[in-house]
């Protein structure tokens, strides 16, 4: 089978991992696949590039589309001329811009168009037809079902570098953390994460756990106010500011955690460093949103630093294994093949 992703993105980072770890299992399972990405934007100083990484992997596409939201008309119309021309089975894409250029641009013949929504937001009236549809979440899918959609879901998949520590007690002196037990927010600064919430709620924590640390992972808008609260409640000796982590040192540091609090999401539903926290055997405490249900370890009943503190003072665990990247990749390829019949039952009765 013959895949193409669409990501108009130039970032390595959000969800474009969860598109290269899918097709990295697309083409363990034997077919031939690619990602374009956006070729227009190159200056990207905050973020790791995609391209030289998916050339590195040797998942580039070199079919000549830009695949750029700032492209003028011209460039989207030349973009629309090149994917028409392109062989391929199937034309999966995952932002906007690639929905409606696949809408457009489908390839001649039993090409299958398949796109990826990422939050409610996209379960619109003005959805692009498509042959099929993933989501991130369950909660996401009885309504495309209802709507006699072909659909599923796509949960996040897992970096391999993302495992429990050898010697746990040696990477925390390594990154210079102290105290037990330790918990973690990794997450950007921003109001749909609700880091008040968590400083509020490890203030309680300590009052049963004096020795635990709270370390908190990432950058964003709400960083200072979030320093200030910290400084205001008398924690700054107790709260880690590690920064922004990306690849191998952000897994250290999830890693390092005994356990990890999950108070939001942001675009993606998809809950990835849930399912990260997982696969290091990070014990997961989550509020009720997107696909963090079916990763926690125990749930939030409401985001209140209260039921945090509940939460995670109680000794519930999840037995729940979380699917490997390659049962993930065939419950996908199954979603193309069976889009592929689909369409050809629809061409030959039309």
């Amino acid at each position: 089978m013959r895949i193409l992703h669409l990501l108009a993105s130039p970032f390595y980072s959000g969800p474009a991992e969860n598109v290269v770890l899918l097709a990295l299992a697309q083409r363990e399972a034997g077919h031939e696949v690619t990602v374009a990405v956006d070729r227009r934007r190159k200056d990207v100083p905050a973020e790791e590039p995609a391209v030289p990484r998916l050339r590195e992997l040797g998942l580039l596409d070199e079919g000549g589309l830009e695949l750029s939201v700032k492209s003028p008309p011209w460039g989207v119309l030349r973009d629309w001329s090149r994917l028409r021309a392109r062989t391929v089975d199937v034309v999966h894409s995952h932002f906007s811009h690639d929905h409606f250029l696949a809408r457009w641009g489908r390839p001649s013949g039993d090409t299958v168009v398949v796109r990826s929504l990422h939050a409610p937001r996209s379960l619109r009236s003005s959805l692009p037809a498509a042959d099929g549809y993933t989501v991130p979440a369950r909660s996401l899918l009885p309504r495309l079902l209802e709507q006699g959609k072909l659909a599923q879901v796509l949960p996040a998949l897992v970096d391999p570098r993302f495992h429990p520590a050898e010697d746990r007690e040696v990477l925390r002196r390594e990154l210079g953390l102290k105290g037990a037990p330790i918990v973690g927010m990794v997450s950007t600064f921003q109001p749909s994460r609700r880091h008040e919430v968590g400083v509020e709620a490890f203030a309680l924590y300590r009052q049963q756990r004096p020795d635990a640390r709270f370390v908190l992972v990432g950058d964003g808008q709400l960083l200072e106010s979030t320093r200030k609260q910290v400084a205001s409640r008398g924690l700054s000796d107790a709260v880690v500011f590690a920064g922004y982590q990306q690849g191998d040192d952000f897994a250290r540091w999830l890693r390092a955690l005994d356990e990890v609090w999950l108070l939001g999401l942001g675009n993606d539903w998809s809950a990835r460093a849930a399912a990260q926290a997982r696969a290091c055997g990070v014990r997961v405490v989550a509020v009720e949103e997107g696909a963090l249900p079916d990763l926690a370890d125990v749930r939030v009943a409401e985001p209140t630093p209260t039921a945090v503190v509940d939460a995670a003072l109680s000794s519930q665990r999840a037995p729940r294994v979380h699917p490997t990247n390659a049962s993930i990749a065939e419950e996908v390829l199954a979603l193309y093949s069976q889009a592929a019949r689909a369409r050809r039952d629809a061409r030959s009765r039309g």
